[in-house]
């Protein structure tokens, strides 16, 4: 597997929701994140709905950055335009790490549509369907 030093999104802190980049094979990208205290999407010491979401989302963010041909990696900037499926297992808590894979199903014209799950202590506790639109410059 191999592990990348810098992860570039469109985001910024606070709401960068992923740490490390740690694998691209094909059409699935794979990163980790460790969850914080300060983190915007924490309520009562988990890590809630909204956050699980723009894990996944930056993720595929992550993917795209780091396609050959990508001014300097960074990822366009893009917005979810739908979410189906959505199943919730279970919140990370604050201090816990999680494992993030996105795996692209679909891509039309501006349009990608990936499936998405996240782990933790290699359990899935989060998946669903995103259709991501990209914006292009």
């Amino acid at each position: 597997m191999a592990s990348f030093e810098k992860i570039n999104i469109p985001q910024k802190p606070p709401m960068v929701m992923v740490d490390r980049l740690v694998d691209i094979v094909d059409k699935t990208t794979v990163t980790s994140f460790l969850i914080r205290e300060d983190n915007v999407f924490c309520e009562n010491g988990e890590f809630r709905e909204p956050g699980l979401i723009e894990n996944m989302a930056q993720t595929a963010a992550a993917g795209v950055g780091a396609k050959p041909g990508n001014l300097e990696g960074q990822a366009p900037l893009g917005f979810i335009g739908g979410i189906r499926n959505l199943k919730i297992d279970g919140f990370p808590k604050v201090g816990q790490e999680i494992i993030t894979r996105i795996t692209v199903q679909h891509e039309v014209f501006d349009a990608t549509i990936v499936q998405g799950e996240i782990f933790l202590d290699n359990r899935v506790i989060a998946a669903c369907e995103l259709k991501i639109f990209l914006i292009k410059n």
